[in-house]
C-alpha cells in the first residue's frame, strides 16, 4: 500500500523519522521499478533546526521546495556528486525534512547493480545516502516529485513513492544517535536525530 499524504501531514518529524523505518522506497525510471526497505533515517526540523537547510526561514529556488504539502521530494546535490534523497513533512509551510540514508536493496536488483557498476549488489551497497539515490536512480532534478502520486495511471513517467509492505520495526529496536556530517550546526549537531534498525536486521 502506498503512504497517503495523511502519513507525511504529521508535524511531528521524529516521529515520521522513526515510523518510515521497515518503509519500502519505490522508484520507476522509465518503466523500471527498483525499491529497498528503510534500514536508517536523519530528521531535520526545520527553521529551528541548525542543520537544516531551510533554517532560520532560509528560503531559495531549491530550499522553497521543503515548504511544500507533506510527502513531496526534496532532492539536492551534495559535493557537486551526489544526489541525496529527502522527504518533505508536515503541513505545507512547515519545512520538516527526513533524509533516507539506508536501504535493503529489494526488487530491480539487476538495474542497481548497473547503475552501481557492480557485479553483485549486496545489502552493503544500500548504506549511505548517496548509494540509496544511486541505486534507485533517483537525481537531483526529481526533486519536487509528489510520492503519493497515481503513478500507475503514467507508468512511463518518473516515479518516486513509499510502500507499507506489512513490515513493523518496533520502538525497542530502533537505535537512535546524533546525525552525520553535520558539525556546522553547532549544539543541535549532537541532537539524536539519526534513526536506524539495530543490527540492519529486520
Amino acid at each position: 500500500m502506498i503512504l497517503s499524504e495523511k502519513f507525511y501531514s504529521d508535524n511531528n518529524v521524529i516521529s515520521v523519522g522513526k515510523k518510515l523505518l521497515g518503509k519500502t522506497l519505490c522508484t520507476s525510471f522509465e518503466g523500471i521499478l527498483t525499491s529497498g526497505i528503510i534500514t536508517e533515517t536523519e530528521a531535520y526540523a526545520g527553521e529551528t533546526d541548525r542543520a537544516s537547510h531551510a533554517y532560520g526561514g532560509r528560503r531559495t529556488a531549491r530550499t522553497g521546495i521543503m515548504y511544500r504539502v507533506g510527502g513531496t521530494a526534496y532532492v539536492y546535490l551534495c559535493y557537486g556528486i551526489h544526489s541525496l534523497f529527502n522527504v518533505v513533512t508536515s503541513p505545507e509551510g512547515i519545512p520538516h525534512a527526513i533524509l533516507i540514508r539506508s536501504i535493503k536493496p529489494v526488487d530491480g536488483i539487476e538495474a542497481m547493480a548497473l547503475r552501481a557498476n557492480k557485479a553483485i549488489i549486496s545489502e552493503k551497497q544500500g548504506t549511505g545516502p548517496g548509494n540509496v539515490s544511486r541505486l534507485l536512480g533517483i537525481h537531483y532534478r526529481h526533486s519536487g516529485l509528489l510520492l503519493c502520486s497515481n503513478h500507475e495511471l503514467h507508468p512511463l513517467e518518473d516515479a518516486i513513492w513509499i510502500e507499507d509492505r506489512g513490515i513493523l520495526v518496533p520502538e525497542d529496536r530502533i537505535e537512535s544517535g546524533p546525525r552525520i556530517g553535520v558539525d556546522y550546526a553547532r549544539e543541535d549537531a549532537l541532537l539524536p536525530y539519526r534513526f536506524k534498525v539495530k543490527n540492519g536486521t529486520l
